[in-house]
């Protein structure tokens, strides 16, 4: 009885213009800088006719990666609101596709931008099997204060009454077939915003390791302490952490070098350091596990997982051959892509953009046992 089960950030599927760029320049979009724009008025007509054409262009695109990636349970990161979802679902999605995502979940979480995390679900699987939403549970108010979290790290940028989720947790339990599934999405701390003078990645690391923890302790409280390796369930997002990135090295000009590295920390060995959680992209060669590009620069490049499926242990054992998917047809022309890994890109995907997004949909099939 088979289910496939993905996961992928949109990035920033929005039914909101933004014109902030009229009075911040750094917020300006960098073809509009190119013109001598003095009447606000004016510059918001352009903004909006700019943002129509570019969005019709990557949504098209997020659509054909969905596509590609096939899957039964789809969790999202980056969705504006429900209204959002079902335009994209019913104007993309379903017009590509033929059968769309009739189950739709979202729940408003914290984000200061308004993005959320959500969950398309089809009906049944493609064998037929029915997929039943027993419970959905938004964790967006708990705070470090409910589940003692707070330390010292956190103190310099929280207090203790803040919440925990950047997001959200949003918890499914579902039936497939009438077998139990548990499904966690999240979309952890950015790795912005760092304070005293640290790299964005180590200066946020306190937030992520804390919504980490958070999870397991969801996970631990609904199944039982020591109990949670019999039981199924997965931990899906972007985690915006990695354990270990390719570094890219070189120019066009002269060739590239990939150097892949392990961290030392990373706020997800919360899940893997004991075993209670296990990431099946492992299974992939190390060159081959990313799920985002990330450049500035030549002398800044990267391959990295952001992007990720945790199974139970249960769920890994009784999967021990299905191997995740990366649908990277979506990636535009300037993420280096290590040699043999070349993709035939979507139509019209461009240098920087349009694009299916920034990460890459992840995908794979499971055996409930």
């Amino acid at each position: 009885m088979p289910l496939r089960l993905g996961t992928f950030n949109i990035e920033n599927l929005m039914t909101r213009f933004d014109f902030s760029g009229w009075r911040n320049r750094l917020r300006q979009d960098r073809v509009l800088q190119l013109y001598d724009v003095q009447d606000k008025a004016l510059y918001q007509q352009l903004e909006q006719a700019r943002m129509i054409a570019e969005t019709d262009d990557n949504r098209q695109l997020s659509a054909l990666a969905i596509a590609q990636a096939n899957a039964d349970i789809l969790c999202l990161q980056e969705v504006d609101d429900m209204p959002a979802l079902e335009a994209f679902e019913y104007g993309y999605l379903y017009r590509m596709m033929g059968t769309g995502y009739r189950q739709k979940y979202l729940v408003e979480g914290n984000d200061s931008r308004g993005i959320d995390v959500a969950v398309l679900l089809r009906q049944e699987t493609h064998d037929g099997e029915p997929i039943e939403v027993v419970r959905v549970n938004s964790h967006a108010t708990l705070t470090y204060e409910d589940l003692d979290l707070f330390n010292d790290e956190l103190a310099l940028t929280n207090q203790p009454q803040d919440r925990i989720f950047k997001r959200d947790c949003l918890e499914l339990e579902l039936k497939i077939g009438g077998r139990p599934l548990t499904i966690y999405i999240v979309h952890f701390k950015s790795m912005g915003n760092a304070r005293e003078n640290k790299d964005g990645r180590t200066g946020t690391m306190a937030v992520r390791t804390a919504e980490a923890r958070a999870v397991r302790h969801i996970i631990e409280k609904r199944f039982g302490k020591g109990e949670t390796a019999k039981h199924n369930f997965a931990i899906c997002g972007d985690m915006n952490d990695y354990q270990e990135k390719v570094q890219v090295i070189g120019n066009a000009r002269d060739g590239y070098r990939f150097e892949p590295r392990r961290e030392e920390t990373s706020a997800l060995d919360v899940f893997s350091h004991d075993g209670f959680a296990i990431n099946p992209i492992m299974a992939r060669d190390v060159l081959d596990r990313w799920t985002l590009y990330h450049a500035r620069g030549p002398e800044e490049q990267h391959l990295c997982q952001l992007d990720y499926i945790w199974l139970s242990p249960a769920l890994a054992a009784a999967n021990p051959k299905s191997v995740p998917s990366i649908i990277r047809g979506g990636q535009p022309y300037r993420t280096v892509f290590p040699p043999g890994q070349e993709v035939e890109r979507f139509p019209r995907v461009g240098w920087d953009r349009p694009k299916a997004s920034d990460h890459c949909p992840l995908v794979m099939t499971l055996d409930l046992p």
